[in-house]
């Protein structure tokens, strides 16, 4: 799927994305119920990094720069459209996963996300499908979950919303339909979260 496909359909299942708009090549963007400052993503099955390819704008903040960053997104090559969301505030970011292990089956991958999973690694794995204690276990094993329960001052993150999110993102896994889910990163707030970005894999 690509991101916008992913993100509609974890919507429709319950997961909390940003309020987004999908434009299709040729198509003439506009802001309609989204609120600004908005980031735009271009999006392609062709393209495997947005970032490495320059696929990605933030902070745009009138229609005007709207357009001219969708323009100029879709000028990349093998660019199929742009994904406008409005930007999310900062969060506590997190990675969950999902994953068919060849050996145990369906497996969820829950860590610190963002750009630290490849500096910290700190990554906890489970067996899908999870139920509330098995996802409150999950949690408790990563390294650096004091950051999740309020550190120096910061307010605890939503820990109800991301057990939320660990049991139906296990539960898509056991659907059979599915080679993997990588949700990275995904915000968490004292209140809520948000998932930034998502990949999904179809068997």
């Amino acid at each position: 799927m690509l991101e916008y496909e992913a993100k509609a359909f974890l919507n429709n299942a319950g997961l909390p994305v940003p309020r987004g708009t999908f434009f299709k090549a040729g198509s003439s963007p506009s802001s309609s119920s989204m609120m600004f400052p908005l980031v735009a993503k271009v999006s392609g099955e062709k393209i495997v990094s947005k970032s490495e390819t320059g696929g990605v704008t933030t902070g745009i903040a009138n229609e005007e720069e709207l357009k001219q960053a969708v323009a100029s997104l879709m000028l990349i090559p093998g660019a199929e459209g742009v994904l406008v969301e409005e930007m999310a505030p900062r969060g506590i970011e997190v990675i969950i996963g999902g994953a068919i292990d060849p050996e145990f089956g369906p497996v969820i991958m829950f860590g610190l996300g963002g750009v630290y999973v490849e500096l910290l690694k700190d990554i906890v794995f489970g067996m899908a499908p999870l139920d509330e204690k098995s996802a409150r276990w999950l949690i408790g094993q990563i390294k650096s979950r004091k950051l999740l329960e309020g550190y120096r001052g910061s307010r605890p993150a939503d820990t109800g919303s991301l057990i939320r999110m660990l049991i139906t993102v296990s539960e898509l896994m056991t659907a059979g339909r599915f080679r993997e889910i990588d949700l990275n990163p995904v915000a968490l707030y004292p209140a809520g979260a948000l998932i930034l970005d998502a990949k999904i894999a179809l068997l």
